[in-house]
């Protein structure tokens, strides 16, 4: 699986006809792939909630520097945003995939 950027996606082909019948299931590498990718993206989140609560620690014993409390408290308030918004997407599409006809 090569990694996705904006600069090398491509346009979706039709389907052969070969492929209709194929199954689009994900393989069990793949499930393990994406799993892991989000375990290494939650493991991100919440080291950098834990650096910013250090920085904000240090800074209300007088020790740390006020701009990079900051710096810290922002990166990891937007990486929480960023989480909250990737995993009620997530919700949606479960949601959403429930709601089908089968």
């Amino acid at each position: 699986m090569k990694p996705l950027s904006f600069r090398t996606l491509e346009t979706p082909s039709a389907p052969s006809d070969e492929s209709i019948g194929e199954s689009t299931e994900a393989t069990p590498a793949q499930k393990a792939d994406f799993s892991d990718k989000l375990g290494q993206a939650i493991a991100k989140v919440d080291a950098m909630q834990v650096d910013a609560d250090q920085h904000a620690q240090r800074l209300g014993a007088g020790e740390g520097n006020l701009h990079e409390t900051m710096l810290a408290l922002e990166k990891a308030d937007v990486a929480m945003r960023v989480a909250m918004k990737v995993r009620n997407k997530i919700l949606d599409a479960y949601n959403e995939v429930m709601r089908m006809p089968v």
